[in-house]
């Protein structure tokens, strides 16, 4: 019988939900794991024979950390020494992982990680240990940001995919520095953000400098990128080389996050708030969106989701979707609920309540 792992990473440490997909059986919750760790973000490698769960952590005294799992979260190792470190003379030192990131079956072991300050590193043994992409942290823009932006001193990477068929066609999301490319594996790095406008800026549609919050991909139709931004939503189909507004239709187009459904080009999912001074559900309802058509138009999918007097934002890695069919749609939010829906987001369910803040979550169908 097939089941899902839903792996839960909050403010005060990793949960884990399972469910038997029987039709009766209900969520039976575990954890904390890594207790009094923040999980900033995680994913589940595949590649491997057996399922490997990488999480990004830090703690208010020993810092950031990365841990794995090789038995579904059961048991956790960290390497002894620091596996994403920045070298000496960066004069940097790591605040947290924002993302982690395994390459295509093209590159086993290849795993890719993005940080604060704004880096993305490199690992070849599956993330146990990782290297910083120099060619991406020397790149200029980079320092003209950090002058010409006050506030991109917390410069991130916060979004790191690679193509499904090319794991050296790389495209990241930088928090106020936008949409950057790599076609060679991260040697060289070209800004990709025609037509994202920029409303803090003197420029309003500028070379880089927007403040980008997520992209994502279909696995399935690798050209067709969808965004959101500080202020905004956009989709790109030709992988990222220029970008039109698809938020039309929504309720409001600040948010954080977005992500893709594994095997439908044009299905997205979103989840609206009101805006940047005003991080709630617009009305106090729970309503991510959902488009099929690539965003020319969206729906609220609400049922059994709460509807009245419901305050908590959902964070860039706290949507997610599953590979199963139809496809299940994970959702976790700052009040510590976690919503799924196995059925591509038509319906939903409450897979555990009064949690820490989710950060971040994945599922695994096995």
């Amino acid at each position: 019988m097939e089941k899902v792992t839903l792996v839960i990473g909050t403010r005060k440490g990793l949960f884990l939900a399972h469910r038997t997909l029987d039709g009766t059986s209900p969520w039976e919750l575990e954890g904390p794991r890594l207790l009094m760790q923040s999980v900033h973000c995680l994913t589940v490698d595949t590649r491997p024979g057996t399922p490997r769960i990488l999480v990004g952590t830090s703690h208010g005294h020993w810092g950031p950390g990365l841990f794995r799992s090789d038995d579904l979260g059961a048991t956790w190792q960290e390497s002894p020494k620091a596996a994403v470190a920045f070298p000496a003379d960066t004069g940097a030192s790591l605040v947290r992982l924002w993302d982690i990131r395994p390459a295509g079956p093209d590159r086993p072991g290849l795993v890719y990680a993005g940080a604060q300050p704004a880096a993305l590193f490199r690992s070849e043994d599956g993330g146990e240990s990782f290297h910083l992409v120099r060619e991406l942290w020397d790149h200029p823009q980079r320092q003209a940001l950090i002058d010409w932006i006050p506030e991109a001193g917390a410069l991130y990477t916060h979004t790191v995919l690679t193509h499904p068929d090319d794991s050296d066609r790389l495209t990241i999301g930088i928090a106020a520095g936008g949409v950057y490319r790599s076609d060679d594996g991260g040697r060289t790095w070209n800004p990709s953000n025609e037509g994202i406008e920029s409303t803090s800026l003197p420029v309003r549609y500028p070379v880089y400098g927007q403040c980008v919050h997520k992209i994502a991909r279909v696995p399935t139709a690798p050209e067709q990128l969808m965004l959101q931004n500080h202020f905004g939503v956009y989709r790109s189909d030709d992988e990222g080389a220029t970008w039109s507004p698809v938020g039309e239709g929504l309720p409001a187009d600040f948010g954080f996050t977005v992500v893709a459904h594994p095997r439908r080009p044009g299905t997205f999912y979103v989840y609206p708030l009101v805006a940047d001074t005003e991080r709630i559900s617009p009305d106090a309802r729970c309503r991510p969106y959902r488009t099929r058509d690539a965003g020319l138009t969206w729906e609220a999918l609400v049922k059994g989701l709460p509807q009245e007097h419901f305050y908590p934002s959902v964070l860039r890695e706290a949507l997610s979707t599953d590979d199963g069919d139809p496809a299940g749609v994970y959702l976790g939010t700052r009040g510590g609920q976690v919503y799924a829906s196995l059925d591509d987001g038509d319906s939903w369910e409450t897979v555990a309540e009064h949690l820490p803040d989710v950060l971040t979550l994945r599922a695994l169908r096995h």
